[in-house]
Parts: structure tokens; C-alpha cells; sequence
């Protein structure tokens, strides 16, 4: 039997939100206009924003290993295997060898790789970067990594019970919850509940700390706290920053929930300004959705090509490397 065809129903989260205050432009090429780029018959422009819209940047792809691999080392602690972790880290540098061969040529636009990673936007683009800058990539995973099998985290892993492990990484498929009746997405690294009954959520980040991670971990505490009825105001949350070596608690209260809530409206609303029907999740005209006034979104950005930015964005790092 043949499935019905996929719709693209409103949804929200932390990522479309960031998107569409960095750039309208390409929150409609990533959310609507590459919507079907995965079918054989797509039309040319539809498939190219579809395949670019996978793409990663260096940074964000380091950050994916290292969730990647924390991820399966928790996964074999809740099933009682050992975990060497120097094995983990041969791992995942063979991994980055693996992706970066592939990314480098080009292989995404013809061949399937493995789900989690595509290609990067550096090398569509053919961004000139030194050695050096790759070097930092993997070393940002692999102290990463080492930080993280030092710190407190393997402990309380493997001292919980069956009945005490939530969560680890779920995948979107799972991990989701319904606010004012839409569904927001919200996917924890890791939820448990202490010894204490209380539940746990931790988020990992391989960046520094910045403005707007405390509202991801209250999503992600509402989300624990429908799912498995908790008062949401029991949940505890954690930012681990593993190459700062650092964690910050964020708190959990009626007032931040408060503050959660009318973030998440005035935000669903902007988005909702902008939709011909609401109900069908049909946007306007691409000509509601103006490209940024800034270039710096577009340094990172993989649809400047389609977007028409592609030569402004090389002229200026071009200038930037002069200058330097």
C-alpha cells in the first residue's frame, strides 16, 4: 500500500525560531520552498535548496560528533558495556575522516551517506581555509570527548537503575510535546531521574555559552514534564559546556516557564504573520521573505547561491583575507 504524501504541518522549536529572526530569506528556502526536494520528480531549484539545506559548517559538524558519540556511550552504559575511551575517540576521528572525504567531493548530490551528515558548506562553496582550521575541528572533538569522560557525567551514568534512565537523544520522530496546540519539538541529550526522584535534563554544547540555551533546556524541561508528568517545576536543568569544562544550571520555576510561554507566542505569532493559511501552513510569496540586511548571516549560510549572495559573500571574505 502507498503511503499518503507527507504535509508540511507548523511546527515549532528553538532552530526554526533562530531562523527566522537571522534571515526570512532563508527560513522560507529551509522551511518551505525545499519542501518535497526529496522526490524524483522535484523541480530543479526545489531539489538543489533540498540537498543544500542538509548541509552543515564546521562547526555545527563537530558538535554533531561529539552528541553523536556521547550518545552512544550512554547508550552502552544503560545496557551495562564497557566503554573504552580511547576506542571512542579512534571512533569518531574515523568518522570526520570518512565525512570529510565525502563533503570534499561533493558526494551529496549523488550519492546517500549516512543520515546524520551530508556534506559541509565550506566545501559547496569552496571556502579557502587553512589546515589549521580542520586541525581545530578535530581538536575540538577529541578534547571534547576527553573532557567529558573526566568529569562527573560517567558516574552518575552508570550508577542508574533501569527505571531511573529517560532519555538520550530521542530523535524528532520521539521527542516532541503540544503547547497551545502545536507541536514544539524538544530533544534532550540526556533525562534521568536522580536518587532523589527528581528528573534531570541535560543539554551538552561544544560552543560557548550565549543568550538564548536557557530557553532551549526550559523547552526541553516542559517537554520531560509532560511526557513522563512531572510538575515542570521539579525538572532540573543543565547546560554542560564540555570544552569550557563548565556547567550552569538554569532555573526551573513558574516565572521562567511564564517567561518560556510568551517567548514561544510572540515567536509563533511572527511566524504565523507570515502564512497565506494558517490551517494548510501555506506561506506567502517569496517576496514576504526579504534576505537579511546584513551579510554576516550569509557567511554561513548554505543557500547564498539560490539566495543571489554567493558573489557578495566571496568579495568580502576575499577583502577579510587581504586584510589579514
Amino acid at each position: 500500500m502507498r503511503r499518503p504524501p507527507l504535509s508540511n504541518d507548523f511546527s515549532w522549536s528553538k532552530s526554526r525560531h533562530e531562523k527566522f529572526s537571522e534571515c526570512l530569506r532563508s527560513y522560507y528556502f529551509y522551511y518551505y520552498r525545499s519542501w518535497g526536494g526529496w522526490e524524483a520528480d522535484a523541480p530543479k531549484d526545489v531539489r538543489e535548496l533540498y540537498v543544500l539545506k542538509k548541509l552543515a559548517n564546521r562547526f555545527s559538524w563537530a558538535g554533531s560528533i561529539v552528541h553523536e558519540q556521547i550518545k552512544d556511550v550512554l547508550l552502552d552504559w544503560r545496557a551495562g558495556r564497557t566503554v573504552d575511551p580511547a576506542a571512542v575517540e579512534a571512533r569518531a576521528r574515523k568518522v570526520m575522516q570518512d565525512d570529510f572525504r565525502h563533503s570534499r567531493g561533493k558526494l551529496y548530490w549523488s550519492q546517500k551517506y549516512r543520515k546524520p551528515f551530508t556534506g559541509l558548506v565550506e566545501h559547496e562553496y569552496g571556502d579557502v581555509l587553512p589546515d589549521e582550521a580542520w586541525k581545530q575541528n578535530w581538536e575540538t572533538v577529541r578534547a571534547a570527548l576527553a573532557w567529558f569522560f573526566t568529569s562527573r557525567w560517567p558516574v552518575i551514568a552508570k550508577s542508574l537503575k533501569p527505571e531511573q534512565w529517560l532519555e538520550v537523544d530521542a530523535g524528532f520522530d520521539f521527542a516532541h510535546f503540544t503547547l497551545n496546540g502545536l507541536k514544539v519539538f524538544a530533544i534532550p541529550d540526556f533525562a534521568f531521574v536522580d536518587a532523589d526522584g527528581t528528573p534531570v535534563v541535560v543539554d551538552w554544547k561544544t560552543g560557548k555559552s550565549r543568550d538564548g540555551y536557557d530557553e532551549q533546556v526550559l523547552g526541553y524541561a516542559l517537554y520531560v514534564s509532560q511526557r513522563y508528568r512531572f510538575p515542570v517545576e521539579k525538572v532540573r536543568a543543565s547546560l554542560v559546556y564540555l570544552n569550557e569544562g563548565k556547567e550552569q544550571d538554569v532555573q526551573v520555576d513558574l516565572g521562567a516557564m511564564a517567561s518560556f510561554h510568551q517567548h514561544f507566542e510572540t515567536s509563533v505569532a511572527k511566524m504565523r504573520s507570515l502564512l497565506k493559511d494558517p490551517a494548510t501552513n501555506t506561506p506567502l510569496d517569496a517576496s514576504a521573505f526579504p534576505t537579511s540586511e546584513s551579510l554576516s548571516p550569509c557567511v554561513r549560510c548554505v543557500f547564498r547561491r539560490p539566495c543571489g549572495r554567493e558573489a557578495a559573500v566571496t568579495a568580502q571574505q576575499s577583502s577579510s583575507q587581504q586584510v589579514a
